[in-house]
């Protein structure tokens, strides 16, 4: 039983380690020990425009790994030096949040993942594509949408309903429209101040 589950449970960190099926979970911070790299120290002087690219990530030794997360990916202990550094990060990283997720939060991803491996291959490919957008927007920008996807959630399903097809059956200019309009509405609200 045990091993079916850390089995699930590295299948789910494969999979946690990018894919939107996660998306909906709120993503743990980073390890301390791992300098960011999405911005670059600039010298004096420096354009900052002109970016740097990003540092490559640096190899997470065996050794660090608390003995909870080696138990969880012992079928790579014997392969871990030889696998790439991004990969031994997002196990890593992976792992640790499974391992401090709560029985319910392991269920709802079990259920997550279960779905995933369930869609055709394109769609897959499609919702990748995606969350790899996602993950290039500034971070102010993906809590924006996180907070419409919340709003969203919170509609009545006959709402959700309506609007969805209401998206789909739009042309791209009337999302163009759509989209201004709502952008319109924001600088609206928070122009008029809330009163009680």
């Amino acid at each position: 039983m045990v091993s079916k589950v850390l089995s699930l449970g590295l299948a789910l960190l494969l999979v946690a380690a990018g894919m939107p099926a996660f998306a909906q979970q709120t993503p743990a911070p980073a390890p301390a020990a791992q300098p960011r790299t999405d911005r670059p120290p600039q010298a004096n002087g420096a354009n900052p425009a002109a970016v740097a690219p990003a540092a490559a990530p640096a190899a997470v030794p065996w050794s660090s790994l608390s003995s909870r997360q080696q138990q969880l990916l012992s079928q790579f202990g014997d392969k871990w030096s030889s696998l790439p550094p991004a990969r031994q990060q997002a196990l890593a990283h992976g792992s640790d949040r499974w391992l401090n997720m709560s029985p319910e939060q392991k269920n709802s991803a079990t259920q997550r993942f279960q779905r995933w491996r369930q869609l055709p291959p394109e769609q897959r490919r499609t919702l990748r594509d995606r969350w790899e957008r996602f993950r290039s927007l500034p971070s102010d920008q993906q809590a924006g949408v996180r907070e419409n996807f919340r709003k969203f959630r919170s509609l009545p399903p006959e709402r959700r309903k309506m609007l969805r097809q209401r998206w789909q059956n739009a042309s791209p200019a009337e999302r163009q429209r759509m989209l201004q309009n709502l952008r319109e509405r924001r600088m609206q609200q928070r122009r008029i101040p809330n009163r009680p």
